[in-house]
């Protein structure tokens, strides 16, 4: 008879890495990236990794990385200490019903559970979430800088070494006729084969927004994200938009995609998986948008390479990808974590092949970014 398996710890480390450049954002600039990584380990010998990253700390949503190892520590780790880690759903069911909100920290040990189960069957983690249709995913650049020039040369550099032809620029700080300007010109600059997006992260009201997204079309813009704040002003924006809009900060979960398609609000879904609360809570936005013909796109909440290869195993498996994704998180960091690095190439990202998320971390590395290079460990004897 087969030793039960339990969870014999959980360990929540916070990283602190500089990026390539400040990335601008309308409500915060980054100038570098903080991720708690979590790592769970089983008593049959088994680790998984799982990671919750946010977008400037607490500008951009409620959880931080502070406040996602505080949960993962004193809530979530104590609680699952000594479960089945094969039951991965009921095993979350437990952390649901204990803990509510913090979607970040939820989807960074749900990922961990995957990876270790994943990785225990000797499969790929789009296995357990429905199977592969890809090996890679398209990948768009964010252009963040705000400064037209930079921005220009910065695309050119990335179409002519193959790694992007998809361009998001983020816009909202500036005045709307600054930020039309900066579209136009980019637009202008780049070559046929090139798309240009923009993201405004909610920061125009409806009436300006209605103008502007005008302009864009006129500019050669061709997809507009979350203008402004709401369902509603975004559903009545949709309706009258020449190019695609795009959901994103309004949806934090199947209840919200049900409530996004039922309103109309939106042509594209922004699906990341931090931000629905999960793997498997993403895969059912995923079933709703692919339900009601609503297009689907790969969204990032800026992770490093653990967060975006759990991604990237949900959109694997995502029949229709035509607006791609964005999983470029990896790519805005000076250092690597990983010891092989991801396969960024001819303007796609290639999914790992091996067990469960398919990455080995360099644990050196690893160790040399941590916060105040010391580790908190919640465990019990094994």
């Amino acid at each position: 008879m087969r030793a039960e398996i339990r969870i014999v710890s959980i360990e929540a480390t916070i990283l602190d890495l500089p990026t390539i450049r400040p990335h601008t954002l309308s409500m915060v600039t980054m100038s570098r990236q903080s991720m708690t990584i979590v790592r769970v380990r089983c008593s049959d010998g088994i680790d998984g990794l799982g990671e919750g990253t946010t977008i400037g700390g607490l500008a951009y949503g409620p959880e931080s990385p502070e406040g996602m190892k505080l949960t993962i520590d004193e809530y979530i780790a104590p609680l699952l200490l000594g479960r089945d880690p094969t039951r991965v759903q009921a095993t979350m069911d437990l952390v649901r019903k204990a803990v509510k909100g913090n979607h970040f920290a939820k989807c960074a040990v749900e990922s961990a559970l995957l990876d270790c189960q994943a990785r225990r069957l000797g499969v790929s983690m789009s296995e357990l979430l429905g199977g592969r249709r890809r090996e890679k995913l398209p990948v768009a650049w964010t252009l963040a800088s705000g400064d037209t020039a930079k921005d220009i040369e910065e695309a050119q550099a990335l179409l002519d070494r193959r790694r992007h032809k998809d361009f998001k620029l983020k816009i909202g700080v500036k005045s709307i006729k600054e930020d039309i300007r900066h579209v136009a010109a980019i637009r202008k600059a780049l070559p046929d084969m090139a798309s240009v997006r923009v993201d405004v992260n909610m920061a125009w009201r409806e009436r300006e927004a209605r103008n502007a997204i005008a302009a864009l079309t006129d500019a050669g813009c061709v997809l507009v994200e979350q203008p402004v704040c709401g369902v509603a002003p975004l559903a009545r924006l949709t309706r009258g938009s020449p190019i695609a809009m795009m959901a994103d900060e309004v949806l934090v979960g199947p209840e919200s995609a049900l409530e996004a398609v039922t309103a109309h609000a939106a042509d594209v879904f922004s699906i990341k998986i931090e931000q629905a609360g999960g793997l498997f809570a993403a895969a059912k936005v995923v079933a709703i948008a692919e339900t009601a013909g609503i297009g689907i796109y790969g969204g990032t909440m800026l992770e490093g390479p653990i967060g975006t290869i759990a991604a990237a195993q949900l959109m694997a498996g995502v029949k229709d990808l035509q607006w791609g994704t964005e999983f470029f998180g990896p790519l805005l960091l000076t250092e690597e974590i990983l010891a092989t690095p991801l396969d960024y190439s001819d303007f796609e990202l290639t999914i790992p092949n091996g067990p469960g998320l398919g990455i080995e971390l360099d644990e050196d590395r690893m160790a040399f970014f941590v916060r105040g290079r010391v580790r908190k460990t919640i465990s019990i004897a094994g």
